[in-house]
């Protein structure tokens, strides 16, 4: 096991062990025990009591984060020429169709979310193998396959994410930065969970939200109490 940094002890001791903390105290302290030197990302994993292998149970979908993700997300914008200038004009970094459809086949990924048109997805099928492993693959149901394209690329800047449970029942996702108000975190995380109780599967028996940690980059994981969020 890798011997931990006199900061990282401190950090580690300032995280009651057995404690679990409601979701105004766990945002406040996940900013106490960042040891990174830089401006770390705040993570949520959000245990749902569903089965990810049955198809009733299956928990994605996407969520706007009152205060963005304080990450500057690069967008491609795979369009015709006729969408083009609305695409630029919302922010895109890179915009195009065919070019870029060559360098992904080539292996470029340098990006967070693509944008794509309905006509243009046949077009992305060969790419799965590529895209699928990464998260890159548009999909309509996360609102990256549409003809209101201007509108997707400013969603996405905003601060706009897509979720989905894994195959242990979590949900992993970024809702900002160490550098936030310890308010802003704790009000993007409760919009983050608010939206999947809402999504709660009709076939999920039981309890619904098993446990919440928050944690950023390189800290330890701060257990928050899920009754101080519903």
């Amino acid at each position: 096991m890798a011997k931990l940094t006199k900061k990282q002890k401190e950090a580690l001791s300032k995280v009651e062990k057995g404690r679990i903390y409601n979701l105004e105290e766990g945002s406040a302290l996940v900013k106490e025990v960042n040891t990174a030197k830089f401006d770390a990302s705040v993570d949520i994993a959000v245990r749902l009591g569903v089965d990810p292998r049955k198809a009733n149970q299956m928990v994605r979908g996407v969520v706007s984060l009152p205060h963005g993700t304080g990450k500057d997300v690069k967008v491609l914008a795979l369009v015709t020429p006729d969408k083009e200038a609305e695409a630029k004009a919302a922010g895109a970094d890179y915009v195009g169709l065919d070019e870029y459809l060559q360098k992904i086949k080539d292996g470029w990924t340098d990006v967070d979310v693509i944008v794509t048109m309905p006509a243009v997805m046949g077009k992305l099928g060969p790419l799965g193998r590529v895209l699928g492993p990464r998260g890159l693959m548009p999909n309509p149901k996360s609102g990256t396959v549409t003809m209101e394209i201007g509108k997707a690329v400013t969603e996405v800047k905003a601060g706009k994410i897509d979720f989905k449970v894994d195959k242990y029942g979590i949900i992993h996702a970024g809702i900002g930065k160490v550098s936030f108000d310890a308010d802003k975190i704790k009000e993007n995380a409760q919009e983050l969970i608010s939206t999947l109780i809402k999504m709660k599967p009709t076939a999920a028996k039981g309890t619904y939200v098993k446990s919440i940690y928050l944690s950023s980059t390189m800290s330890p994981g701060i257990a928050i109490d899920t009754k101080s969020v519903n």
